[in-house]
């Protein structure tokens, strides 16, 4: 061999030798910040330069990321992270066995003790019976879990997703975020779940028939008070820590004063006194949209889009919903507008998927109650929502900033003449783009869906759970709702 060649020789070996030395510091230092560190972005990180930067080291497939995303910093150990660093999964499936054996009661964020009230309560409602002595369904397999009714039904169905999560959080064949997880000794817990489902109790069951005294809907509430009373969880702490899924306005009517002291999950708090159910202790979740999910890829821009505004729904309602008639009357006839009469009937659903999808920006009016499942539909199609309800309460407000992806219009400033067409056509390109392209990240917020991923709507809802006692950054995003600069 030349002298020539081994001179070419010594800083190649040289090289390899320093980038083994990185990669194998980079690892030691990841491991000593994952013992110190509570934030799971680093644990991310670090697994996605491994997993990504390094591929071709491995002879074996990439690992999809959205899996290696749902790792949290607090439920890996440092040695399962040099493990997973050492030897990459051969394949997703190992993956998901890999993830479900390290979620457990340790490592979750939130321990949830359920209790197993009657089927008459949750699953019996929709007409589900189980074996003797059978209380849940068996979640290990999407067809045998009952479904929830469709149409109006679905908008409200949190309880639904939610005890389904919990229950899935105890099913090996399950994989989902670590988010919360089910306990069976109420002394672990964070939090005590009331799988009532409410809202469908009201939907379906609130008329009497034949010779009933009470309604089947009053009659659990009825139960469900005598029940929780009694039981020592409640009378701990009062029920304080009890969380009770509330999403359709007119849930709970009867039971709602007497069980006051609890987490509600709402979708506003438009028929409750303040000290029944307030910020500061209660959750708004998202509806379920109805419209479908239109896929990033396949989203129309701004050009594309040839609808300015986009409203169909019912028009006339009482109370704060008046509004309606008076934006009504106002855009019924100018150009590029589309405002008429709709509902979920027919081909309702179709007609408003197919419209929010090609308009540019969709109403959020003021209805019977602040809130309504138009802004979720509006999210799912990335149709910029321009929010017409001063007394809105949002969905996980406190992590997210509405007026990145949100334009929020005062109710007397939409209703003057010529106003709200003009302040719309004065958004720019530009700045319509910039909110559009924030829909598509943030929509996945708003799914529901069994398995739960992680951040959809489940898993966000139990994070707002877990920070409920932190308001800070909710109010500083509250407080940007009508900034002026939003539209340039």
């Amino acid at each position: 061999m030349s002298s020539v060649s081994v001179k070419r020789m010594i800083p190649s070996r040289l090289l390899s030798f320093l980038i083994a030395f990185s990669v194998s510091l980079l690892i030691i230092s990841s491991l000593s910040l994952l013992e110190l560190s509570d934030d799971s972005f680093i644990t991310k990180s670090v697994l996605q330069f491994i997993f990504v930067n390094n591929a071709s080291t491995y002879s074996k497939p990439n690992v999809p990321m959205s899996l290696i995303e749902t790792f949290e910093i607090k439920d890996i150990a440092s040695e399962e992270v040099g493990n997973q660093v050492s030897n990459p999964m051969n394949n997703v499936e190992e993956l998901e066995k890999y993830e479900r054996k390290l979620c457990n009661k340790g490592r979750a964020r939130l321990k949830v003790y359920m209790y197993d009230l009657p089927t008459d309560f949750h699953f019996g409602l929709l007409g589900w019976k189980g074996g003797k002595n059978q209380i849940w369904p068996n979640v290990s397999y999407k067809n045998s879990i009952p479904s929830y009714p469709g149409g109006l039904n679905l908008q409200h169905s949190t309880e639904y997703w939610l005890t389904l999560d919990l229950l899935a959080s105890v099913t090996e064949d399950v994989t989902r975020p670590c988010g919360a997880i089910r306990v069976h000794n109420s002394s672990e817990s964070d939090v005590i779940f009331v799988p009532f489902f409410s809202s469908l109790s009201y939907n379906r069951h609130s008329n009497r028939h034949g010779k009933q005294m009470l309604s089947v809907n009053r009659l659990l509430q009825e139960r469900l008070v005598d029940f929780l009373r009694g039981r020592k969880e409640w009378k701990r702490l009062g029920g304080r820590d009890h969380l009770i899924v509330a999403h359709h306005p007119n849930s709970m009517l009867v039971a709602r004063k007497k069980l006051g002291s609890a987490m509600f999950v709402l979708s506003d708090f438009g028929r409750y006194p303040v000290e029944i159910a307030n910020l500061d202790k209660d959750i708004i979740a998202p509806y379920k949209h109805m419209v479908r999910t239109v896929p990033s890829v396949d989203s129309a821009t701004f050009s594309e889009r040839p609808t300015l505004v986009y409203f169909q729904g019912a028009i006339y309602r009482k109370d704060g919903g008046v509004i309606r008639q008076e934006l009504y009357y106002l855009l019924k006839d100018e150009k590029d507008v589309h405002f008429a009469f709709g509902s979920a009937q027919a081909n309702g659903i179709k007609q408003a998927s197919k419209g929010m999808s090609s308009s540019k920006f969709c109403l959020n009016i003021a209805g019977d109650t602040p809130s309504s499942n138009r802004l979720f539909d509006a999210i799912a199609s990335h149709c910029v929502p321009v929010i017409i309800s001063d007394e809105i309460e949002l969905p996980f407000e406190d992590i997210l900033d509405y007026s990145e992806f949100c334009i929020f219009v005062r109710a007397v400033d939409a209703v003057k003449k010529g106003h709200l067409l003009s302040y719309l056509r004065g958004v720019t390109r530009a700045k319509w783009t910039k909110m559009w392209e924030r829909l598509k990240e943030v929509s996945k917020h708003f799914e529901y869906q069994y398995p739960s991923q992680q951040c959809d709507a489940v898993d966000m809802i139990w994070q707002s759970v877990n920070r409920k006692k932190s308001s800070t950054q909710l109010n500083v995003h509250r407080k940007n709702r009508y900034r002026r600069s939003q539209i340039v």
